[in-house]
């Protein structure tokens, strides 16, 4: 297994985006596409000494909904015959540490939602669910961020991309798995060090392989690509100056801080 982070160095001017190859305390620096055989370039550097970007820079960024069993069934709905998402926006990613807001015209619940995150590593489109598996280069943790009030504000239009698509509300991170069987990870979801969600992978309805062919289908889709797998039960509103941290072991910890727009610029050291 290996697992893949970007950062920037706090005192880089020029080019100052960076990956590497996370080795506990270190990362070893790697050159080159992280998707065709990147290359070690021999340095090492610590991870208390950079700051922690996305893993990514999705060209999509899909998010599923309602595609977890135990979810559907307290909430009364029908299990889907095919995947249920929306996209959100490039300017809606955020990364480890990063400060979570509301929009400033916005005052209702903001809710997290811990998800796994797959990461398309090769181009898909038609492929079946054998060939899905290979098309997946590893996975991520996910925080799919909702400003919860703004979906059925309107009776007439559900606003699923405004409610997801604020800016810094599609976070993921810290790192990018790769060689882990879906089936074995557990989401869980920690609210100021209370544990909120607890759900196994195995009960999705639709599994990594199924969504990318299934996906595939209606879209080409393309190295970096990251789909949010969906999430379970427990999911909450955040009060300002929370801290949410979504863990999946042998992946890692994606924690960020709730904070007021204004203080939109702290991050969680």
């Amino acid at each position: 297994m290996a697992r893949w982070m970007k950062f920037r160095r706090p005192d880089a001017c020029d080019f100052p985006d960076h990956f590497g190859r996370l080795d506990g305390d270190w990362v070893d620096v790697h050159a080159g596409d992280l998707f065709t055989a990147p290359k070690p370039t021999g340095e090492r550097v610590a991870v208390d000494q950079v700051v922690c970007l996305p893993p990514g820079a999705p060209g999509k960024f899909i998010g599923l909904w309602n595609n977890f069993r135990a979810a559907a069934e307290k909430a009364g709905n029908a299990i889907p015959t095919e995947p249920l998402y929306f996209i959100k926006p490039a300017t809606s990613y955020a990364g480890h540490g990063a400060a979570i807001r509301s929009p400033a015209n916005y005052d209702g619940r903001v809710v997290f939602e811990g998800e796994l995150g797959v990461v398309i590593g090769r181009r898909a489109h038609r492929v079946t669910p054998e060939e899905a598996r290979a098309c997946i280069f590893g996975y991520t943790v996910v925080n799919d961020v909702t400003a919860l009030d703004l979906i059925s504000r309107d009776a007439s239009f559900a606003q699923w991309t405004r409610a997801k698509g604020a800016d810094g509300f599609g976070v993921f991170g810290p790192v990018i798995a790769t060689d882990l069987d879906p089936q074995t990870l557990v989401v869980r979801s920690i609210l100021n060090g209370r544990e909120r969600q607890n759900y196994p992978i195995s009960d999705a309805i639709f599994a990594p392989h199924q969504v990318v062919s299934q996906l595939s289908y209606d879209m080409t889709l393309e190295p970096g690509d990251l789909i949010a797998l969906g999430t379970s039960l427990g999911a909450a509103p955040m009060k300002p100056g929370a801290t949410i941290e979504i863990v999946i072991d042998g992946i890692g910890a994606l924690i960020n801080r709730f904070t007021p727009p204004e203080h939109a610029a702290e991050t969680v050291q």
